[in-house]
Parts: C-alpha cells; sequence; structure tokens
C-alpha cells in the first residue's frame, strides 16, 4: 500500500508571551461586545455545509478505499479483527470492510478532537480557559458577571479563539441560531407542502434528483413531480437542496 504525505500539524512559530495574550484578549473582547450588539449572530457563525461537501467527498472516498485495503493487509487492522469476531448469525451481516470503516470512522473522530483541541492552543496555549477570564470581564451574550457556569464558545470555527460564555448565555445564542435560520424555513416548507399537497417523500426525492443523487422512482412523471416541488421548496425558503435535506433528516421525515 502506498503511504501518504506525513501529516504536520499547524504551529504557530511566533512565542506570544502571557502579558501579550490577555491583552490580545482583552481587545478581542471589546470588538466582539461591538459585533455581538450591532448582531448577535456574530457569535455564533458557521460556514455553509456545502463550501466542504468536495473535501469531505475526498474524506470518505479515502476512508473507503483505506478500509478496503486494510482489510486484506496483514497488520494490526486485520489483527484486531481475527481477535475480535463478530458473535453468532450477525458476522456474516457485517462484512470486514464495513467493520474497519467504522473502526476508521471512530479514528477520524478522535483525531479531530484532538486535533480542534490544538488548534485552540495555536495562539494561547494550553492555559486558554483560564486566559479568557482574565481577557474577559462578563458574557458577551447575557452582559452579566460569570459565576463558576463558564463555557468556552467558538463564534467562528476558523482558529480564532474561544469566547468564554455563561451556561445560560450560551443556551441563548445557541436557540438564536436555531430560531433565525430553522423555524422560518420549517414554516415555509410546511406550508408549501399544505399547498402543493405533497409528501415528504417526495421533496426529499426531489432533492436527491436535483443534487444528483436519484434513487428509484415508479414512474418519470412523479420524478419530475418531486424535482418541481424541491425547486418551489428552494425557493420559498431561500437556502439550497442540501440544506432541505439535512433539515429532514433532523425532522426525521
Amino acid at each position: 500500500m502506498e503511504k501518504p504525505a506525513r501529516y504536520e500539524r499547524p504551529r504557530n512559530g511566533r512565542a506570544i508571551t502571557k502579558t501579550e495574550k490577555v491583552a490580545l484578549l482583552k481587545e478581542y473582547s471589546t470588538e466582539y461586545e461591538a459585533l455581538a450588539k450591532a448582531d448577535p449572530s456574530a457569535l455564533n457563525r458557521k460556514v455553509p455545509r456545502e463550501a466542504f461537501s468536495e473535501f469531505l467527498n475526498l474524506v470518505g472516498v479515502l476512508l473507503t478505499e483505506r478500509s478496503v485495503a486494510l482489510t486484506s493487509a496483514p497488520g494490526p487492522v486485520r489483527d484486531f479483527l481475527d481477535s475480535n469476531p463478530v458473535p453468532g448469525k450477525m458476522a456474516a451481516l457485517l462484512p470486514d470492510s464495513f467493520r474497519v470503516f467504522c473502526l476508521g470512522l471512530n479514528s477520524l473522530k478522535q483525531w479531530v478532537v484532538a486535533e480542534q483541541a490544538a488548534m485552540d492552543r495555536y495562539l494561547l496555549g494550553g492555559k486558554a480557559r483560564e486566559l479568557c477570564r482574565e481577557g474577559f470581564e462578563h458574557c458577551l451574550a447575557t452582559g452579566n458577571k460569570f459565576s463558576v457556569d463558564v463555557e468556552l464558545h467558538h463564534p467562528i470555527r476558523d482558529g480564532r479563539p474561544p469566547i468564554p460564555l455563561s451556561k445560560a448565555g450560551h443556551s441563548r445564542i445557541e436557540g438564536q441560531t436555531a430560531n433565525a435560520s430553522e423555524e422560518p424555513m420549517e414554516q415555509a416548507l410546511v406550508e408549501l407542502r399544505r399547498k402543493k399537497n405533497r409528501s415528504w417523500k417526495h421533496l426529499r426525492r426531489g432533492c436527491l434528483d436535483l443534487l444528483g443523487r436519484p434513487e428509484p422512482w415508479a414512474s418519470k412523471k412523479s420524478a419530475a413531480d418531486a424535482r418541481t416541488f424541491a425547486r418551489a421548496a428552494v425557493a420559498a425558503t431561500g437556502v439550497d437542496y442540501a440544506t432541505i435535506l439535512a433539515w429532514l433528516e433532523t425532522k426525521s421525515l
């Protein structure tokens, strides 16, 4: 198996003193307080799902390919499979390549958690929580002084330091995001479904078709109607097909 290039974790090449870090965080606090007053959603911005869809597809392809290769290659993965066989009749339903895929997916999850923690240390080092308490005097979401319930929250996951929020403040901004983005979309979709007299299944199928992921359907006319429904849903909500599919998933529709 050909070995890929060796991953090197991004590291800050400039040493920053504690005094500099605290001063940086105090300025960060002042700037974010002004941003939050003008627009509370500034405390919780997320990149659109589709922005990294190609990248995530590459990760998925690599994970699948490596899982197949590791299944047959001698080594610790193959040894682990042999030492931990699936019991009973279930063994016939869980092929080794799928088992390795699941093991790889779990390893990837653990890697992501570790790397995200390392990225939080890029500017602040290992004492981010303590430094943030020195740089922020109060919760930017509620305006209240901190008590013991401080949570570190990332306004944007692009390397900037987390912001300390109270538990109530954290709940508030997460709720603002959900209310601002999901409720109007849900209302628009429910109303459109009622007017069109179509099922959620039609909406899902139409979105999948228009994303180039068609599934078997009863007839060409029914599939065309589903695509028309999906286009109307995008027009009514102002979001894309992938976002509608994600919403359907969260609602188990």
